[in-house]
Order: C-alpha cells, then sequence, then structure tokens
C-alpha cells in the first residue's frame, strides 16, 4: 500500500507542476508581450520616417513579409 501512496503522489505531483508551469509560463508571456509588443506596420512606418525616408506600400509590405520570413525559421533565433 506505501508503494502505491508514493506513485500516486508523485504523478499528482507532477499534474501539479505541469499545470503550475503551463500558467506561470502563459502569464510571463502575457507580461512581456503587453511590456513588448511586436513591431507591426504602423511601427515600420514611423521607423522609417525618422530615417528620412518616405516608404511606399511595397517597400512596407516587402519589409514585413522578411521579418515574418525571419522569425518562423526554426533554429536561426539570436
Amino acid at each position: 500500500m506505501n508503494l502505491a501512496l508514493a506513485i500516486t503522489l508523485i504523478i499528482v505531483a507532477l499534474i501539479l507542476g505541469l499545470v503550475g508551469g503551463f500558467f506561470a509560463a502563459r502569464q510571463y508571456m502575457m507580461k512581456y508581450l503587453k511590456d513588448n509588443p511586436p513591431i507591426n506596420e504602423q511601427m515600420l512606418r514611423m521607423m522609417m520616417a525618422q530615417m528620412g525616408r518616405k516608404p511606399s506600400e511595397k517597400q512596407v509590405k516587402q519589409m514585413m513579409a522578411q521579418m515574418n520570413r525571419v522569425q518562423t525559421k526554426p533554429g536561426k533565433q539570436k
């Protein structure tokens, strides 16, 4: 009976750890994205304007596509 109790407690602790870890990671990511929002087209236009360029819609779309392509490549994170 002692062995069954130990196994049950280990399984319960593992499940609680997984659930707790999931919610902790979720809360961390939500806070991170709130503090550091991903770049959007409006931000890109503003950055180009600050550099003294008047971006065309085509340039903005190309840069957004390039950034999305870099972000989705697996194993290429710095």
